[in-house]
């Protein structure tokens, strides 16, 4: 338990919540600001000195006092109801952090308009709040899944207005952090987590109330619907119609954002009752599984669209940011080659490689939980997703670290990840890892090194006989 008085945390990270507030107000995304801003810009801007003093003030605040009990809080309960204080500034502020909820709403208008967001992009239409989103997007397909595509042209139909879409927006990223906060207490539980400690992981950095709340990031609703997903499987394993209902929750996740797909295979092994085996797997896991495809499948024909998404998800790698190792490590290839004169873009090299690494480790980990704990290494493989991708938003985090809340037993080594990656969008979308290429990269990939290293050494160490039993020998 931390020695950090919990009064004194709450109020702290409250009036951390506040101060960003004021920054979203000052300096948030606006449909009509500045597309390519620059710290230096906005400082030299209206109220610009107020509004960086004010985010970085208020993240600071906000990220100690949940850092401070990162080890327990009082009760689940206590946790809840500082959680829902702490959002409450931020559920009346301007988009903050990001512009993709104005990509939503475009995305929206085209499918309502008969116009598949898959297979053209949103300045197609021409969308009438073209304006408010980046020019990366404009001419690229949506990466997000069938469901949300739905759900977008629901919420543009039903309010017809920029603003009211907005409010729509948010209030869905809000269901899903309120569905985390029904489901995740069940999965905690079935792991043998404290129910407070997990809920305060999962609720309370940073990342939740800028990106997920203010920002309204549709992640809010994919992990919600996936941690309910679980929570359904840990409930009720062996029973084929909980199971299955479980598979249509993890479907419809997916269908949100295809990341959600790692974990299925993981909620399939869960899912078995007693050792492993071959004919428990199919009889246990298969409800999941078919649970899960019938849905994604009968999303995307019920909704007339097809599986372009999938095709979508090429157009991140526009994105060059020292936040992605794979990206990293390429970016200090290139400046160490030019150093000897020479120019190498190793960015596709380095990332192809990630995306390899990626999958014998998605089968690594897969193998690896069968005598171990499913649900423990569907984080661990969600968290090895997000690390290894072409290109990493620090909100990208908050789908491994949800998970890992409620299944790590122990030590909170994962919630460091979060606490840095609260500090590196400004309020108005302005990603500060864009304009620290160096030294981002080189000390991002020293990190990897570093990493590797430990991991390496820590794999020899457990195969490595105890003196008990070399002796034996």
């Amino acid at each position: 338990m931390s020695g950090v008085p919990h009064h004194l945390a709450r109020w702290t990270g409250l009036t951390g919540s506040l101060l960003l507030a004021v920054s979203a107000y000052l300096g948030g995304v606006f449909p009509t600001g500045d597309l390519r801003p620059t710290p230096v810009s906005i400082w030299q801007g209206p109220n610009g000195p107020l509004i960086i003093a004010s985010w970085l003030l208020g993240t600071a605040l906000m990220a100690w006092a949940w850092w401070s009990l990162r080890d327990g809080v009082p009760s689940a309960r206590w946790a809840l109801v500082t959680v829902g204080l702490w959002l409450l500034p931020l559920l009346v502020v301007p988009p903050m952090a990001s512009r993709d909820v104005y990509a939503y709403a475009c995305q929206g208008a085209s499918y309502v308009n008969g116009i598949s967001p898959y297979e053209q992009g949103v300045s197609a239409l021409p969308c009438p709040w073209l304006d408010s989103i980046s020019y990366i997007w404009r001419d690229t397909p949506a990466p997000y899944g069938p469901l949300f595509v739905v759900l977008a042209g629901a919420v543009v139909k039903a309010t017809g207005s920029l603003t009211a879409a907005i409010v729509a927006f948010r209030l869905l990223a809000v269901a899903g952090v309120a569905l985390t906060a029904a489901c995740l207490p069940v999965l905690a539980r079935r792991c043998g987590v404290p129910v407070g400690r997990a809920l305060w992981l999962a609720l309370a950095s940073p990342l939740i109330g800028v990106h997920l709340v203010a920002g309204a990031h549709n992640d809010a609703l994919m992990v919600g619907l996936l941690v309910a997903g679980l929570a359904v499987v840990a409930a009720r394993p062996g029973r084929p119609v909980p199971l299955l209902a479980g598979g249509v929750l993890l479907g419809l996740a997916v269908s949100i954002k295809i990341t959600g797909l790692v974990v299925i295979p993981f909620a399939a092994l869960a899912a078995s009752v007693g050792p492993y085996r071959i004919r428990s797997l199919v009889r246990d896991g298969g409800p999941v599984v078919v649970g899960a495809v019938a849905v994604v499948i009968g999303v995307t024909v019920a909704g007339g669209l097809n599986f372009g998404w999938i095709a979508g998800l090429e157009s991140g790698g526009d994105v060059i940011a020292w936040t992605s190792p794979s990206t990293a490590v390429g970016q200090t290839v290139g400046y160490l080659a030019v150093i000897f004169g020479a120019h190498v873009d190793a960015l596709p090299v380095t990332r192809a490689i990630g995306l390899a690494v990626l999958a014998v480790l998605l089968v690594w980990l897969w193998w690896r939980a069968r005598t171990r704990d499913p649900f423990f290494h569907a984080g661990l493989a969600l968290a090895a997703t997000v690390a290894l991708s072409p290109i990493v938003h620090p909100w990208y985090w908050i789908w491994p670290l949800t998970v890992l809340a409620a299944t790590a037993r122990d030590g909170v080594w994962f919630a460091g990840v979060a606490l840095a990656g609260s500090f590196l969008v400004l309020p108005d979308g302005t990603g500060l890892a864009r304009y620290t290429k160096l030294p981002g990269a080189p000390l991002m990939t020293l990190l990897l090194i570093w990493v590797v290293v430990r991991l390496v050494r820590s794999a020899r160490a457990e195969r490595a006989p105890t003196p008990a039993a070399a002796g034996a020998d």
